[in-house]
């Protein structure tokens, strides 16, 4: 199940919410909880729960040996190791042992079966999470949780499930042992959702749209405008696919009372890829400069073989293929010229020009993220070059014409020139949250979204979630 569903809109979600609503202890609304995430990840795969559950029972479990064992360093750490292993373990054989293993088959007389797993729905995602559970335990950063449902529930907790953002146990165990509901709070929630339900299946499926018709189809037909219109949707979608799920997540969060940190601050805006990534998937960046850079050395030595392991993992983490590594490897050439030297010297550039060197980095990038094969690869830059015979034709034309309003609408949503705008005139109009006027256009608009997009799933069955396979 995914949010960008009816399914979920109209039953799911409201059925949830409803006895979550009715209930009345912090017992029995995290037991409600508790019972519709397991239903809502065991809605696509019921086998893969299986594989959450006993991930979730050991790291409580060696989170129980961590603590009980603090004052002897060499059983806590053993407790430690045992947990670290497992996950990982667990996360390399159902998500990368058939991508090891045709590797491994390259070689001469290598012939061993390649096993076929299909993906367990937010592997990355949870077992991330475990792993900062005991991580930060061990380190005395947390607290031990003793409740096994509690702690499942932070394992399996449904809004940031399957797609993020990457919470850490530290950040919301008070909020599982206790939080409290408003009516602020909860309509401060559906509008995050909302919007994050727009910025999916309005803006990101549509530009999916336009991948598919250039990009996604034969690709050394293209001429080189298409290619270029088409890894701009790309670019668009995936970004729109993906912070538009953490805007829902953390709208779900405030509904239910929980508070989650940001995951995405208009990334397109950004002046260096090192500004970049500090705005692109936060969670995860953070993750990795917490939990392996720094332990590695971080800065203090060896800090470019420390970037070189973390973007090899970074690549590594998006899927098991050749052109996730080379995309993580990209990032890795890019942030170390920067730390080099570029950074001085884009920051006595205008920053227009900085910023166009991001971008196009960045659109670069996103060709090894949607390529799988090194041919194709080769075969896109070629035509973003325009080094070959065709670069403007009749299809390029027509699809300007059909989509260049909504290319330009989706570029501009994607900064925050008009959040900016909006925020300057209710200051101007000294607009207050409480002002009837606000609230009546707060729930227009909010309306207006969910019809719209209500609308769209009912009459399309094209809703991809590019990030389904982490």
């Amino acid at each position: 199940m995914v949010f960008s569903s009816l399914v979920f809109l109209y039953g799911f979600l409201p059925l949830c919410l409803l006895l979550y609503l009715m209930s009345g202890s912090i017992k029995t609304r995290n037991t409600i909880l508790l019972i519709f995430s397991l239903a809502f990840y065991a809605w696509g795969e019921p086998v893969w729960i299986i594989l959450m559950l006993i991930t979730g029972i050991l790291v409580y479990t060696a989170g129980l040996g961590i603590d009980k064992y603090r004052n002897n360093s060499v059983r806590s750490r053993l407790f430690l190791i045992i947990t670290v292993l497992s996950s990982l373990t667990s996360l390399v054989v159902f998500k990368y042992s058939s991508f090891i293993i045709s590797n491994i088959n390259m070689l001469p007389f290598a012939n061993i079966p390649v096993p076929s797993f299909s993906l367990p729905i937010g592997i990355s995602f949870y077992t991330f999470q475990a792993l900062t559970y005991a991580i930060d335990l061990y380190r005395g950063k947390t607290q031990v949780q003793k409740s096994l449902p509690s702690f499942m529930l932070y394992i399996s907790l449904f809004p940031q499930l399957i797609a993020g953002p990457i919470v850490r146990y530290s950040d919301i165990a008070d909020q599982i042992a206790d939080r409290k509901l408003t009516i602020e709070g909860f309509s401060t929630g559906i509008h995050r959702f909302l919007i994050g339900l727009g910025k999916k299946v309005l803006l990101a499926n549509h530009a999916g749209e336009i991948v598919s018709q250039t990009i996604g189809t034969r690709l050394e037909f293209l001429s080189s405008t298409e290619a270029w219109i088409g890894i701009i949707a790309f670019s668009l979608q995936i970004y729109f696919d993906f912070s538009g799920y953490s805007d829902m997540a953390i709208g779900l969060g405030h509904m239910f009372g929980f508070s989650f940190k940001e995951n995405f601050n208009y990334p397109y805006i950004s002046s260096s890829i090192t500004d970049f990534w500090r705005r692109w998937h936060i969670s995860l960046s953070t993750f990795f400069r917490d939990y392996l850079y720094i332990p590695l050395g971080g800065n203090r030595h060896n800090h470019i073989r420390n970037m070189f392991i973390v973007w090899a993992l970074t690549g590594l983490w998006h899927g098991a293929s050749w052109n996730f590594v080379f995309w993580g490897l990209y990032f890795f050439f890019l942030l170390t010229i920067e730390k080099l030297f570029l950074l001085q010297v884009l920051a006595k550039l205008p920053r227009v020009f900085s910023h166009f060197y991001t971008l196009i980095s960045v659109i670069f990038g996103w060709v090894f993220f949607y390529f799988t094969g090194v041919q194709d690869i080769l075969i896109m830059f070629k035509k973003l070059f325009f080094a070959d015979n065709q670069a403007y034709d009749i299809r390029a034309e027509l699809l300007l014409q059909n989509e260049i309003l909504f290319l330009a609408a989706a570029i501009l949503l994607s900064t925050p020139i008009l959040s900016h705008l909006f925020e300057a005139k209710a200051n101007m109009n000294r607009v207050r949250n409480w002002h009837p006027l606000r609230s009546i256009l707060a729930i227009a608009f909010n309306t207006a979204i969910l019809f719209f997009c209500t609308a769209a799933l009912a009459g399309s069955s094209f809703n991809p979630f590019l990030y389904f396979r982490f």
